[in-house]
């Protein structure tokens, strides 16, 4: 090829470019039209079925152009079919933020907007509102605790006493011991090592883990987003089971991953439906995340639906990123079986000392996999950002599990059990009993559980969480804690809660 050749070339891409460009922006203008139509009729923004079609639709055209013959410039047919896939979801997430602006200036609540709105800086600036409700509620009320009033805590998921004994003496020790310095960016070799004894022991005996297949985090938050940025990339597809912990589609977001939801609802018991899963799978999907017991449903899954969502995963080559976090918060009697137990190398497990040793303030978490790449994966991203968590606050995780948490357990079971009751007696509101965790996920008379908890904390001090923050179709639910408080202020909650009910 001469010089010349080239440079026609080049001509001819940077053509096709501009064109591309006069197409996104008329796009854009429709896409806008659209999200004006939709604020006049009170259309949600997303639209999943038009979506999927779409993403058919351009598949079908590229098979037709390339004469669907298996590789076409130098590229497999999968190949091609997963940068479309990349190429259409990023238009989606720019059509939703554009469309965004008109819907979010109504306050019409969509029932998949905190899924896929991104700014164009990357930025989830759009997801803030409705994704984090619980906490703006949490961070209320401790202003109005600063001013002297009394809160009944029961919108978040912070236990209420103390750590095991252990960890007290721990911290002085890690003084003495010279654990004061820089640490290992994968963590202490000795937290490390009792890590992966531990989680052997408690999860599947005949799967023995090493030091090599756990990494220790600063909290489970951030092994969560730690795990989806060391395996995602722009425009990858993540399944997420909703009603669901916010900071799931939050990390997604902000990483440009698209989401698509699998909504369960209160009538089939918060199970989803292995259909639904499917449904929701294509070729640009790698990761299914899993919360069970479930935030904030308290949700369990069966071993058999287990067993098929891996079998699933196998299928389509996908990651398993199972947050196990209320593993210890078991009523059911039948515990839910950690993804560590499969011989599934992408699978991973997300645990922390928050909540099972009530150590939500030294932020101490672990992920856990059997392909070392992954775990080295995450350890890159941590180093980077870093260096190494807390020596001290590693130590005193090293010693706290040597204490036995079976009271803590047994306060949050005794709790839960009392709730349901004093829930189906006081306010007599719909709920599935949960299975475990520490939450109740209420369905409430009124749409907007939102305002709703704000007129609540402001008129009779109490809090709870707005279920919108857990997927837009559960704006008419509402989450209520056991960490917080004991049984006798949370009965005087839930009386609270249902005078208010009556008033509305």
């Amino acid at each position: 090829m001469t010089d010349k050749e080239l440079e026609s070339l080049r001509h001819k891409m940077n053509d096709v470019t501009i064109d591309m460009l006069d197409l996104f922006l008329e796009r854009a203008k429709i896409a806008s039209e659209i999200g004006r139509v939709k604020k006049e009729i009170g259309a949600n923004i997303t639209d999943t079925t038009r979506e999927s079609q779409l993403h058919n639709d351009m598949l079908q055209r590229c098979k037709e152009r390339n004469n669907n013959d298996d590789v076409v410039n130098g590229m497999t047919m999968q190949q091609t079919e997963q940068i479309i896939t990349k190429f259409l979801n990023y238009l989606i997430r720019e059509s939703i933020n554009i469309q965004s602006i008109n819907i979010q200036s109504s306050n019409i609540q969509s029932s998949n907007m905190s899924s896929a709105c991104i700014s164009s800086t990357g930025n989830n600036e759009c997801c803030g509102d409705n994704v984090a409700a619980h906490l703006s509620i949490f961070a209320q009320a401790k202003e109005l605790e600063k001013s002297g009033n009394d809160i009944i805590h029961m919108e978040v998921g912070e236990p209420n006493f103390a750590p095991p004994h252990t960890v007290k003496q721990a911290l002085a020790e890690s003084y003495d011991l010279g654990h004061t310095k820089y640490g290992n960016s994968q963590g202490m070799p000795e937290l490390l090592y009792k890590l992966a004894s531990y989680a052997s022991k408690k999860f599947n005996p005949a799967i023995e883990l090493s030091d090599k297949n756990v990494i220790v985090t600063p909290g489970g938050r951030f092994a969560v987003f730690a795990a989806m940025s060391a395996l995602l990339k722009p425009g990858d597809n993540v399944l997420i089971i909703r009603p669901a912990w916010p900071a799931y589609e939050n990390c997604a977001v902000y990483l440009g991953a698209q989401i698509r939801a699998i909504d369960t609802t209160i009538q089939d018991s918060w199970m989803p439906q292995l259909s639904q899963i499917q449904d929701a799978i294509n070729n640009n999907t790698k990761m299914i995340i899993l919360n069970y017991p479930n935030n904030p449903t308290g949700k369990i899954l069966p071993a058999y639906l287990l067993d098929q969502i891996i079998n699933m995963a196998k299928e389509h080559n996908m990651y398993v990123l199972s947050d196990e976090i209320y593993a210890d918060y078991v009523i059911s009697g039948k515990p839910q079986k950690s993804v560590i137990s499969y011989e599934y190398d992408k699978c991973i497990a997300v645990q922390s000392f928050s909540k099972s040793h009530a150590m939500t303030g030294f932020r101490v978490g672990y992920a856990m996999a059997h392909d070392k790449k992954i775990i080295d994966r995450i350890k890159s991203l941590s180093s980077l950002c870093l260096t190494s968590v807390s020596s001290p606050m590693q130590y005193a995780a090293l010693k706290a599990l040597n204490g036995d948490v079976t009271s803590n357990v047994n306060t949050i079971n005794d709790r839960l059990r009392m709730l349901i009751q004093e829930v189906k007696k006081q306010a007599n509101l719909e709920f599935v009993n949960p299975d475990g965790g520490m939450y109740l996920f209420v369905r409430m008379p009124t749409s907007d559980t939102s305002e709703f908890a704000q007129e609540l904390l402001k008129n009779d001090m109490v809090a709870i969480a707005p279920g919108m923050g857990f997927g837009g179709a559960y704006g008419n639910y509402i989450r209520i804690s056991v960490a917080c408080e004991d049984v006798q202020r949370l009965s005087k909650g839930i009386n609270k809660l249902k005078n208010k009910i009556n008033q509305e």
